[in-house]
C-alpha cells in the first residue's frame, strides 16, 4: 500500500513538474539544478554504497572516482583561483588532452558498468575495462553521431530521463503496482504533450541575471543539440526564445525537476537515509548548503565546483541503471515464456 501511495504521489509530481515547467522553464531549471541536484547526488551516492554500488565488489568503484577526476580536472583548474596553474604551458597542453578523453571515459563507464553487473569471476574484470576502453574509443571514433550522444546527452538527458523511466518501470514490474505503470506511462508521453501543446513566446520574458546564470551553466549547448536533433537547427540561427527553443527548455526543465523529486519521493521505500549515521547525515547536510552557497556567489562556479560529484554520482549510478534494465528484460522474457 505505501509503495502504491508513493506511485500515486509520482503522479502528482509529473504533473506539478510539467505545469512549473511551462511556466518557468528557464528558471524552474537553474533552481532545481542548484539546490535539489547537490542533496540528489550526496543522498543517491550515500545509498549506492550502503547497496555495495548493485556490483560484486566494492574495489573497481574507485575507477569511477579516477574517471570522474579526469574528467572534472580540466574545468576545475580553469577557475580563477587556478589561473596560476592553468597558465603554465606544459599544464594547459595536458589538459587539453584530458578533455579530448572525456567522451571516451564516459562510454567506457557504461560499458565497464554492464561488466560489473554480469561478469561472475572478477578475475575478468581487468580484461573487460581495457575492452570497454578500446571499444569506446573505437565507436567514438568511427560513429560520427555517437560523439553527440555521448558527451551531450548520455550525462543529461538519457540520465535523467531515459534511466529515470527505466528505473520507475522497473519499479512497477516487481511492486505490481498499477498507479506505477500509470506513472511510467505518463512520463513516457511527457515528450509529446510538449511537443504538441501550445506556447506563446512572448509570454516568457527572461531577465538578464537568468540569461546569464543560463548561459553561464553551458546548458544551453544541450538546447542547441536537440535542436539540431529534431529540427537540423544550426546554432547560429537557432533561439533559446523561439517556440522551438521554449519546448525544448520545457522538456528539460521538467526532466531534470522530475528526476530529482523521483527520488525524494521514494525516501520511504529506497531508504537512503536508513543505517546512516547522524555524523554522516550532518556532513551531507554541510556540503549540500556549501554548494548552494557557490551557486549564489556565482552559478557558473557552482557548475564547475559541483562538476566532479555531478559525473560521479552519474558513473557510479550506470551499474543501477544497467540492473533496472536487466531486470526489466528478465521479467519480459519470464512473461514471454
Amino acid at each position: 500500500m505505501e509503495s502504491k501511495n508513493i506511485d500515486r504521489l509520482n503522479i502528482l509530481l509529473i504533473v506539478i513538474s510539467l505545469l512549473l515547467a511551462y511556466k518557468i522553464p528557464f528558471e524552474l531549471f537553474l533552481f532545481s539544478y542548484a539546490f535539489l541536484g547537490p542533496l540528489h547526488y550526496l543522498t543517491e551516492i550515500n545509498w549506492l554504497k550502503e547497496r555495495n554500488y548493485f556490483i560484486k565488489t566494492k574495489d573497481w568503484i574507485w575507477t569511477f572516482v579516477l574517471f570522474g577526476i579526469v574528467i572534472s580536472v580540466p574545468l576545475l583548474l580553469s577557475l580563477p583561483w587556478f589561473k596560476f596553474i592553468y597558465d603554465i604551458e606544459i599544464v594547459k597542453n595536458f589538459l587539453k588532452e584530458l578533455n579530448t578523453s572525456s567522451n571516451v571515459i564516459l562510454l567506457t563507464a557504461l560499458f565497464f558498468s554492464i561488466g560489473l553487473v554480469f561478469l561472475k569471476e572478477l578475475k575478468y574484470t581487468l580484461p573487460f575495462l581495457i575492452i570497454s576502453l578500446l571499444v569506446s574509443y573505437f565507436i567514438l571514433k568511427y560513429i560520427s553521431f555517437s560523439i553527440v550522444l555521448v558527451s551531450v546527452f548520455l550525462p543529461t538527458i538519457i540520465h535523467v530521463y531515459l534511466f529515470t523511466l527505466l528505473f520507475m518501470l522497473f519499479g512497477a514490474i516487481k511492486s505490481k503496482s498499477t498507479p506505477g505503470y500509470i506513472g511510467v506511462a505518463l512520463l513516457a508521453l511527457i515528450p509529446l504533450v510538449i511537443t504538441f501543446g501550445n506556447v506563446h513566446p512572448e509570454q516568457y520574458i527572461l531577465s538578464q541575471h537568468t540569461q546569464d546564470n543560463f548561459i553561464a551553466s553551458g546548458f544551453h549547448s544541450l538546447n542547441f543539440s536537440l535542436a539540431d536533433l529534431l529540427k537540423n537547427s544550426k546554432e547560429e540561427s537557432f533561439s533559446l526564445l523561439s517556440i522551438l527553443g521554449i519546448k525544448i527548455q520545457i522538456f528539460i526543465a521538467f526532466a531534470y525537476t522530475y528526476h530529482y523529486l523521483n527520488w525524494f519521493s521514494k525516501t520511504s521505500i529506497i531508504g537512503w537515509h536508513k543505517g546512516t549515521s547522524k555524523t554522516r547525515l550532518v556532513s551531507i547536510a554541510i556540503i549540500w548548503l556549501a554548494s548552494i552557497s557557490f551557486y549564489l556567489y556565482d552559478y557558473r562556479t557552482g557548475i564547475i565546483v559541483l562538476f566532479f560529484l555531478s559525473f560521479l554520482h552519474v558513473f557510479l549510478e550506470f551499474p543501477l541503471n544497467v540492473v533496472s534494465v536487466k531486470g526489466i528484460a528478465e521479467s519480459l522474457f519470464k512473461k514471454q515464456k
